[in-house]
């Protein structure tokens, strides 16, 4: 379809808005599809109250994460948003796991928000860290070995697989080099002496299988589905300097239904007219989730790290409003974030509407942010 031109508008998206106005993009198919900006004299988000569930919200997974026994990432996550093809739970864990386990209903990504310690697989240990991503293929036994006091995963849980991105024209280096990815190499665990337990998942119930030896004796393995591993700090950002980019470019991993995008410090757009925050839209095909894991959430006021943002399709949302003037004097962000776009609508749990900050949705409200 033609692109047309009515009224007063910018010659380039996200630069030179007119005066007094306020960018909003209408797309579909996340950003991909069909697109305009409408140029208005008010904000989309200065609403003075809504009726009704659908609105902004933001829960605090920190509460949530508190909520548990802290045993293990297993019996102790709790889920905070899902559909029909992907899980979001939180989990707090202090002791290793003294059982395996094994996923037969989907993929996971751990994300490390907080801890250290080791994952042992049938493809082999793996340690992580603080900041670091680990892909683990439906199927894989595993446990959990932490070595801080406090352990805290973001666990994505997909029904289909986990891949990563096309590059494009980007280049097979761009994100990411897959060089920077870590496998693990066999590491036979001593079997004798005890029984070992593995407890699979399969339809959200557990079977337990007992073996009077460790399922830690795999000696050598070769192929193209493995444990996986990157680190969050690794990601080199895709970024302009003359106009700001849509989130999609900050793409990770590749879900059924859903993409994992990771958003890290990048330099601000130093063209004179470009717009360096995000654009109001209402992402109208997709659910947005933002989990804050470090730095200073510019385009937030009163998110803290360990929260999560919702914004559900159909509803606008954007930076709140004095973020244009909080960054004119900064040179690059300093935010490091989780985001999940999911295709299909996503519910919330009763320990996410236990934990959530009610009032998030009137926080554009300048006397209600604290901005202006």
């Amino acid at each position: 379809m033609y692109h047309f031109v009515k009224g007063k508008t910018t010659h380039q998206a996200h630069v030179g808005l007119p005066n007094g106005t306020f960018e909003d993009e209408h797309g579909r198919e996340g950003f991909f599809g069909p697109v305009s900006h409408l140029y208005r004299t008010h904000r989309p988000t200065d609403w003075i109250r809504i009726e009704g569930p659908l609105k902004p919200r933001a829960f605090d997974c920190n509460k949530v994460a508190a909520g548990t026994k802290g045993k293990n990432p297993v019996d102790d996550r709790r889920s905070v948003l899902y559909n029909e093809d992907v899980v979001l739970h939180v989990a707090r864990t202090t002791t290793p796991m003294d059982f395996y386990f094994r996923n037969a209903d989907g993929d996971e990504v751990y994300f490390v928000h907080e801890g250290q310690g080791k994952i042992e697989t049938d493809y082999g240990p793996l340690s992580y860290k603080r900041g670091d991503y680990i892909v683990i293929p439906r199927g894989t036994t595993y446990r959990v070995i932490p070595k801080a006091a406090v352990n805290f995963f973001l666990i994505i849980e997909s029904r289909g697989l986990i891949t990563q991105p096309e590059r494009g024209l980007l280049g097979q280096h761009a994100l990411y080099d897959p060089a920077i990815i870590e496998t693990p190499a066999p590491e036979p665990v001593e079997t004798e002496g005890r029984e070992w337990e593995v407890r699979i998942k399969r339809l959200n119930e557990m079977t337990s299988v007992y073996y009077p030896f460790s399922p830690m004796d795999v000696i050598g393995w070769k192929g193209n589905l493995t444990v996986w591993k990157i680190s969050i700090h690794d990601i080199r950002p895709v970024m302009s300097h003359r106009a700001h980019l849509p989130p999609s470019v900050h793409t990770t991993f590749l879900g059924e239904n859903f993409v994992i995008c990771s958003f890290v410090p990048r330099p601000f757009e130093s063209e004179p007219d470009a717009e360096r925050v995000p654009f109001y839209h209402r992402n109208i095909d997709y659910d947005e989730v933002l989990f804050y894991h470090d730095g200073d959430f510019f385009s937030r006021h009163g998110i803290d790290a360990g929260m999560i943002t919702f914004h559900p399709q159909g509803i606008h949302h954007g930076p709140h409003p004095k973020a244009r003037e909080n960054v004119k004097n900064k040179t690059e962000t300093d935010e490091v974030a989780v985001m999940l776009d999911a295709r299909r609508p996503l519910m919330m749990t009763p320990e996410a509407h236990d934990a959530e900050w009610k009032e998030y949705y009137m926080s554009w409200q300048p006397t209600r942010s604290g901005a202006e």
